[in-house]
């Protein structure tokens, strides 16, 4: 199966009887002909029906998934009006009991292997031990309901056993990768004023140790509400603490507890706090509910992930991104998370197919640029690798083009289900996703997800079909924020949001819907980063390059290009009499590595005369992003409203380059 066969639209694979009988999609459209008297001829009348009786719907599910809640709800949904929807009002129950329902002697609870640790398994028995103790510590250390933990941690098991310990007393949860600069941790950390900060010594990633103690160090002097550390020796296994202060070993606490008690909190209770960046100010402190969040990670992955009971779950993944949330709560559907913390490309590129194997993954989710990359070095896994247990291969964080399709159906295997997924952080889930009983057409999203009212919308608010138009929401959704941390009267969360289109959320991508039900996201309609999934706000970028003394100004863009890669340049404007040679690239490179991520250092670096601004001074990353994905510039930006008009002229060049560089 060639590429020069494959274009846009192509099937590639369709459910046989067998796949269809056993979906969980089905088993639910036969419960609602069975309970409900609902009887759908197909997924798209059941989409429908999904988004325009979605009290009904959310409370169909509620069924289905057998709720647990000490207390019942009064009112599936107060209002349709966003923001400001309430669900589920008067219910109280709690996400960490849901999870441990499903505790059983007949599988491993967690799956683990990294850089540094062999596979192994964690009995069910283990892990609820361990969240107890975990729990009883965390009380003791005087952490109640509402109090905020973060945790300062990589992909592992005690990451997963933190949390739950923090959701079962009814504290807030919110984690860092510890790949993020000290400076972006606190950024995020210091918002919500924690009271207990879990931590990792340091960690390997490519074969290279790095150590977390100077920056635990910092954190704990600049989160003044802090009051204790707990540590896990994981890169160092004997002393860890060194000269940390009020810090207590992980390994420590986990002594014999009593049972698990699961504190009952109402449906938007915060569960946890997540993070995306907008390009001024910030990061935005998203706050999710127990209730919503497990409403809708019980839809997503039960229902259009198709994970079962038993299934080993994987999705390669940081702390720092949500599909490590979505990772986890695999757990809430009886399946076994696959946890893997290490570079995807160590010691090879097969490290992550050759655990697939190992651990018997019935689901393999990664990054479109983890299967191009794949793509392009050659890579045969199916050949490689006994991957029978494999029924779904995941794809996110970008669009994934159809040669990558293709590459997944001759070079993986010819019979599984292929999910491109889009969402994002913000409701935590996806907005288009996959469904086992639709066909897997190249290059495209099987589907809106159910109680999804997604829609391209033009500027003027008018939904398109067949052309590229602003992904928005139109309906509330349980898992939508429940607002921003420290948003007096919901401002900037209406700003975010509901600025552009009043009542409807704007998510900021651009996407074009066919007249079937499936899509296709051609990338960010705002000037937001979104390396590998994992976005950054333009202005955290800026706060660290422009720290350099060499550097008077800069401007940052990403794009996606139409291979499905994410090209980052960054453009500089350098001080008088300072040139822009390698040297001074390394060092631009190692200021944003150390201060932000490693996944946000450019893919290259320019010198520019001057930064496009408009006439009260904002840079016009969005009108310059536009112009390097194709936009004619006299439809992308108006100069009039410029300061300095001739700026653009250099991206206007520099767009054609890359046109000429891509066509050859």
């Amino acid at each position: 199966m060639g590429s020069d066969h494959i274009s846009e639209g192509t099937i590639l694979w369709e459910p046989g009887l067998d796949v269809v009988s056993r979906a969980n999609m089905t088993r639910y459209m036969q419960w609602l002909a069975a309970e409900k008297g609902l009887t759908f001829g197909d997924y798209i009348s059941l989409w429908q029906w999904s988004v325009t009786e979605i009290e009904d719907f959310w409370q169909s599910l509620w069924e289905y998934f057998d709720i647990r809640s000490s207390k019942p709800y009064s009112t599936v949904l107060n209002s349709r009006k966003m923001p400001g929807a309430r669900w589920f009002t008067g219910a109280e129950l709690n996400y960490a009991e849901h999870v441990f329902r499903h505790r059983t002697p007949e599988r491993p609870a967690l799956i683990f292997q990294s850089e540094i640790q062999p596979l192994m398994k964690i009995s069910w028995e283990e892990f609820y031990q361990q969240v107890a103790a975990i729990a009883a510590a965390l009380r003791a250390m005087g952490v109640r309901r509402g109090d905020r933990v973060v945790a300062y941690m990589p992909n592992i098991p005690q990451t997963i056993v933190a949390f739950l310990a923090a959701a079962s007393i009814g504290a807030t949860w919110s984690s860092c990768s510890p790949d993020f600069g000290t400076r972006s941790v606190v950024d995020r950390f210091k918002q919500i004023e924690p009271k207990v900060l879990l931590a990792v010594d340091g960690y390997q990633y490519g074969g290279k140790g790095f150590d977390c103690r100077p920056a635990i160090a910092e954190l704990q002097r600049s989160l003044p509400t802090l009051e204790q550390t707990i540590l896990v020796p994981y890169l160092h296994p004997a002393g860890a603490g060194g000269q940390l202060a009020r810090t207590q070993i992980f390994d420590d606490l986990l002594t014999p507890s009593d049972e698990l008690v699961f504190e009952q909190v109402p449906f938007d209770h915060p569960l946890w706090v997540v993070y995306s960046s907008g390009t001024t100010g910030l990061p935005k402190g998203l706050v999710h509910g127990h209730g919503g969040i497990l409403l809708e990670f019980m839809k997503f992955t039960g229902l259009h992930v198709d994970v079962h009971a038993g299934d080993r779950f994987f999705w390669f993944s940081t702390t720092g991104w949500v599909m490590w949330n979505i990772l986890q709560g695999s757990l809430l559907l009886g399946a076994t998370p696959v946890l893997y913390d290490g570079s995807p490309g160590h010691p090879d590129l097969d490290v992550l197919w050759r655990l697939a194997q190992d651990a018997d993954m019935s689901v393999f989710g990664t990054s479109a640029a983890y299967l191009t990359t794949c793509m392009a070095e050659g890579l045969e896994p199916g050949k490689q690798f006994d991957l029978s247990c494999l029924k779904t291969v995941g794809s996110t964080g970008s669009p994934l083009p159809a040669e990558g399709f293709r590459w997944v159906y001759a070079q993986v295997k010819k019979d599984l289900l292929l999910g491109s997924v889009s969402g994002g952080t913000d409701p935590c889930t996806a907005f288009l996703g996959a469904c086992v009983l639709l066909p897997v057409r190249a290059g495209e999203l099987q589907c809106r997800c159910l109680g999804v009212d997604a829609r391209a919308y033009d500027e003027n608010g008018n939904a398109l079909i067949g052309e590229v138009g602003e992904l928005v929401i139109a309906a509330p959704m349980p898992s939508m924020p429940l607002y921003l941390w420290n948003d007096p009267q919901n401002r900037r969360y209406h700003e975010s949001y509901f600025e552009m289109y009043p009542g409807v959320w704007r998510h900021g991508d651009w996407v074009r819907f066919s007249e079937r039900g499936s899509g296709v996201i051609s990338g960010r309609s705002d000037s937001t980063i979104n390396r590998l999934g994992v976005r950054m706000g333009s202005s955290e970028i800026y706060a660290a390059v422009e720290d350099l003394p060499e550097i008077a100004d800069s401007l940052v863009i990403g794009v996606e290009t139409s291979g499905g890669n994410y090209f980052m340049p960054l453009f500089v404007v350098t001080t008088q009499g300072v040139d822009l040679n390698d040297e001074l690239k390394k060092k631009i490179n190692h200021k944003i590595r150390g201060t932000l991520s490693p996944r946000h250092v450019p893919d290259d670096i320019f010198a520019i005369p001057d930064v496009p601004r408009t006439l009260n001074a904002k840079k016009l990353e969005v009108p310059v992003k536009r112009i390097l994905a194709g936009v004619p510039v006299e439809k992308a930006v108006n100069v009039d409203s410029m300061s300095n008009p001739a700026s653009i002229d250099y991206f206007v060049e520099f767009a054609a380059k890359l046109q000429s560089r891509a066509d050859r």
